[in-house]
């Protein structure tokens, strides 16, 4: 599991994990002021389970796996059958679909569902175990349960908050920062993971096969287990159609572009596919391996460059020659420099270096 070292920004990972120098992942975002509401809704268990096989409720993918024991979903199902209080979920509301998404309470819905199935995630029969040796629900599985038990747990209450954002309208934006402050897993999940939760969709399903280039794999190194690499094919994209556009925080517009394409058109998404692939072949052709490397790092301030400066000149036609002397001149540029050095997502530094490489990539043949 990633972790921030100090202020630097560098993000250390497993030896098999690439390492990235990024210090937008540590800046402070301004946050709008928004009316949300939430009201109680009291869910009896048998509707969490018909609602979620449905897909009426949604558990968004965190990369995360199912981490209770079974003896700790067992004693959760026991807790039910007992009548004993057990904690309520968060579910965001979507405005348009009417679905709700789980932000908190995954667990235990996934342990419903398992037990109503039958089998455990692991494929296995559901029998309750790590009980008391006493307790007469020892082994027991959904479909052994006499009829008064059975109804016990059907008609069990779980409470729900459900959250809804009221203003701005026709902005779903507060959904990240519901995510971020109210998700309450074992794991504190980083940006990405929440925009792959909130923002599921044809652009997401994008992301994760753009992912799996052959030539951005050798660019970038093995898979993140946390999604940045994944960040890092958003953040071209997004500042490749609208770097001029861009005002901070990298973490705000990168939320919006995500958002706003959430489900693409299929046109789209082949012009995204061709310019990604033609951009990172034509790098790792033209320069080499290490060209988001200056250091031993990747810089993610210039990789976005190099990648936005590349693309833009792909746009008129292949590049068949060696670019690595406008390359080295850009690194050794000044100005170039110093908007790749410390307060990276910045407004000025961002276009700054973008232009930059736009224009050292322009006359290349």
């Amino acid at each position: 599991m990633a972790e921030i070292i100090g202020q630097t920004g560098i993000l250390s990972a497993k030896e098999d994990e690439a390492k990235i120098v990024d210090d937008s992942s540590d800046e402070s975002v301004a946050f709008d002021e928004y009316f949300i509401s939430s009201y109680g809704l009291d869910f009896d268990v048998e509707g969490i389970v018909r609602r979620y096989n449905r897909g009426d409720i949604e558990i968004p993918e965190f990369q995360r796996d199912y981490i209770w024991t079974k003896p700790q979903a067992s004693r959760f199902i026991e807790s039910l059958l007992l009548g004993l209080p057990v904690p309520g979920i968060f579910l965001y509301r979507e405005d348009q679909t009417r679905k709700l998404t789980v932000i908190d309470g995954q667990q235990r819905i996934r342990t419903l569902q398992c037990f109503y199935d039958g089998a455990f995630v692991d494929g296995k029969p559901f029998k309750l175990r790590g009980l008391s040796p006493e307790s007469r629900f020892l082994e027991a599985e959904y479909k052994s349960l006499g009829n008064e038990d059975r109804r016990k747990l059907d008609d069990s209450i779980i409470h729900a908050t459900i959250i809804r954002q009221e203003r701005p309208e026709d902005d779903g934006s507060s959904k990240y920062f519901v995510f971020e402050r109210l998700n309450t897993g074992g794991t504190w999940l980083n940006p990405q993971e929440i925009r792959s939760a909130i923002y599921a969709g044809r652009f997401c399903e994008l992301l994760v096969k753009l992912n799996k280039n052959e030539s951005w794999r050798q660019l970038f190194g093995n898979p993140h287990k946390r999604k940045r690499d994944e960040e890092l094919i958003l953040r071209f994209l997004a500042l490749f159609h609208d770097f001029e556009n861009y005002r901070p925080s990298m973490t705000r517009f990168l939320n919006g572009y995500m958002q706003n394409n959430r489900n693409l058109d299929c046109k789209i998404q082949r012009e995204m596919e061709h310019i990604f692939s033609r951009t990172v072949n034509t790098i790792l052709n033209k320069i080499d391996i290490r060209a988001f490397k200056p250091q031993n790092a990747i810089n993610a301030a210039v990789l976005d460059a190099i990648m936005v400066g590349v693309a833009k000149r792909l746009q008129k036609s292949d590049i068949r020659s060696s670019i690595r002397d406008p390359y080295d001149q850009l690194l050794a540029n000044s100005e170039f420099e110093a908007s790749i050095s410390g307060g990276t997502s910045q407004g000025d530094k961002v276009r700054q270096r973008i232009k930059l490489a736009i224009e050292a990539f322009a006359d290349a043949e």
